[in-house]
């Protein structure tokens, strides 16, 4: 699972990087992936709408079996 994530972070990493944000993947746990957000994403005010909305909806589709995202 941790692999098909990390190929899936590759595509939205290329997102972040557009506007001068980053993304890192912290860990897996029981379908909850854990992330950091770097760069401009980082103290963005838009930075939890771009996790649930992007993020989050971009890993569920390639890996169905993520449940949730979180920023650590």
């Amino acid at each position: 699972m941790k692999e098909k994530i990390e190929k899936a972070l590759i595509k939205i990493r290329a997102g972040l990087q557009q506007d001068g944000g980053d993304i890192e993947l912290a860990g897996v746990e029981d379908g909850v992936v854990k992330v950091r957000l770097k760069g401009a994403c980082c103290g963005c005010p838009m930075s939890q709408m771009t996790l649930s909305n992007f993020v989050e909806s971009e890993l569920k589709k390639a890996v169905p079996e993520v449940k949730s995202v979180k920023a650590v």
